[in-house]
């Protein structure tokens, strides 16, 4: 009879497991939200490269579920205790390994998971979040239940193909996602206020973030580029010691209000005198065989506001069948040398993408207007007097290879 009672108690478990193992695997396809922040639960971890869950032992009768119990494909354990409280059963059934060049480096994420949660599963401060993402080449922090990862880093390998690789790639990509990400916040802190839109503080040195660091250089009398800065450095020191930016060394000061292009960084201060910086624009210069011309404190001698068409005026050289803001056209031009004007597009691009003017945002233009005056007039004006602002244009865009846009 005590062996029929025990037979019965272990099929009974054996089902229990089974129905586990099934019902994490209907859920191996839904995504996990990497969440940062994400807490390990108390009593449930996953054991380093195995993908094993490990449950805390239990002092009184209860029953597991998935809220308590983690489990994979490849790896299942069913914990059960018997009713009473001085005699308890375990039966554990493992399936085999993740078939990866080294399962003791690899972990396969299960639903629920987070990134926060699998780097808070080591007792090891090299595996952070951060590192993961650049061990694994993940560029976001969203992760998928089945994903498998590396999580030895800079071991020199690809723990999951077995692959070489350099040794400390990930720890390298880390500290310089956070050293942008710190270059990021003071630019925003920097710009703020001056009509650059706020950086995403995302660690990523992509084109906006570069066209920033441009902008902070010529305004720190930096040499003036736009390639990344690096962590450590001397202009990195100035850039994080300095309250606020100043006005760029040049002829445009000379003048009583002045517009600054610079062609390198593709922006545009504006300022009176050497009263400061008034507005600092995102803009968008002739492409290649269509670059805007030099200038040296020309002064501008038309300004437009097309009040008959909603501030839309068609380019003469480069017409289009309709005033549309989408193809192009130039919203309330004003001329500094001959066709050449700054004018407001609804496509304001980081590189040279124009046929010779320079874009502002529609916003950014109406600002400009209102700064020289000029919002309330009645129609188009060729009074250089009334208009009262010189431009300066200069540098020299690295990479002009843009295509062209319909403008002048």
């Amino acid at each position: 009879m005590l062996l029929q009672r025990t037979a019965a108690v272990l099929a009974g478990l054996t089902i229990t497991a089974t129905a586990c193992a099934s019902s994490q695997t209907n859920n191996a396809a839904l995504p996990v939200p990497g969440d940062a922040t994400a807490q390990v639960e108390p009593d449930t971890s996953t054991r380093p490269g195995t993908g094993t869950a490990v449950t805390a032992p239990s002092t009184t009768p209860s029953t597991t579920t998935d809220d308590d119990t983690t489990s994979t494909d490849d790896d299942a354990t069913t914990t059960s205790t018997s009713a009473p409280a001085t005699t308890s059963t375990t039966t554990t059934t493992t399936v085999p390994g993740l078939d990866v060049y080294d399962p003791d480096c690899v972990v396969e994420v299960q639903s629920g998971d987070s990134l926060g949660l699998i780097a808070d599963a080591f007792d090891d401060p090299t595996v952070t979040i951060a590192t993961i993402k650049a061990e694994n080449e993940i560029e976001t922090d969203v992760i998928y239940a089945g994903q498998v990862l590396d999580v030895c880093v800079d071991n020199g390998l690809d723990d999951i193909t077995g692959s070489e690789r350099a040794p400390n790639q990930a720890l390298v990509e880390a500290a310089r996602t956070d050293a942008v990400k710190r270059q990021q916040e003071k630019l925003n802190e920097l710009f703020d206020g001056s009509g650059m839109r706020e950086l995403l503080v995302d660690g990523i040195s992509g084109p906006v973030t570069q066209q920033r660091l441009c902008a902070a250089r010529l305004a720190l009398g930096l040499d003036v580029t736009r390639a990344d800065m690096e962590a450590g450095s001397e202009e990195e020191q100035l850039l994080m010691e300095t309250d606020e930016l100043r006005q760029p060394f040049t002829t445009a000061l000379l003048s009583e209000r002045w517009i600054l292009i610079d062609r390198t960084c593709q922006v545009m201060f504006t300022g009176e005198g050497d009263n400061g910086i008034t507005n600092i624009f995102s803009t968008s210069t002739g492409s290649e065989g269509y670059e805007t011309r030099d200038q040296d404190r020309s002064r501008a001698f038309r300004f437009d506001p097309a009040l008959d068409n909603g501030g839309w005026h068609n380019s003469t050289d480069y017409p289009v069948p309709e005033d549309n803001p989408l193809n192009g056209n130039m919203y309330k031009p004003l001329y500094f040398d001959g066709g050449q004007a700054i004018h407001g597009a609804n496509n304001v691009p980081t590189t040279p993408q124009s046929k010779g003017c320079a874009r502002l945002r529609v916003d950014d233009q109406e600002t400009l207007i209102a700064w020289l005056g000029l919002d309330e007039l009645g129609g188009a004006t060729y009074n250089e007097r009334l208009i009262n602002v010189t431009v300066n244009v200069q540098g020299s865009y690295a990479t002009p290879d843009a295509a062209p846009a319909d403008d002048a």
